[in-house]
């Protein structure tokens, strides 16, 4: 009997990103709304690719260098958030104290895609 892997959605790295993205979604609702265009765009789309990347990564996990190369996509898409979180904090859009804890959560996903790229096996 082959045994099935559950969904992308079980993934903690999935929910953490998920988690991020909802959270820079209500904070950038607080932006001016000439940002609206850029910044809070950009912001949003990258924390959203970040999960849109895990599952399509993990949708096509029979070719482990697919699944590498979209879970790289996505450690991209993390890395991104992070100058936008910058951009957010240089024009006092966000406190000091919330793009801390925003990095930090960033850095987390990070972590866990970087493990994801370098031990396909245990998610192939």
């Amino acid at each position: 009997m082959q045994k099935t892997m559950g969904s992308f959605k079980e993934l903690l790295v999935y929910q953490k990103a998920f988690h991020l993205a909802m959270k820079v979604f209500e904070i950038t609702k607080s932006f001016p709304r000439e940002e609206m265009y850029s910044l809070t765009s950009q912001f949003r789309r990258s924390s959203r690719s970040v999960c849109s990347n895990i599952a399509e990564g993990y949708r096509k996990r029979l070719y482990p260098a697919h699944f590498i190369s979209k879970t790289s996509d996505a450690d991209m898409e993390n890395s991104e958030t992070i100058v936008w979180i910058y951009f957010s904090l240089s024009c006092c859009y966000i406190t000091k104290e919330t793009a801390d804890k925003l990095i930090t959560e960033v850095e987390e996903i990070g972590r866990l895609l970087g493990h994801m790229i370098q031990h396909p096996e245990k998610y192939c």
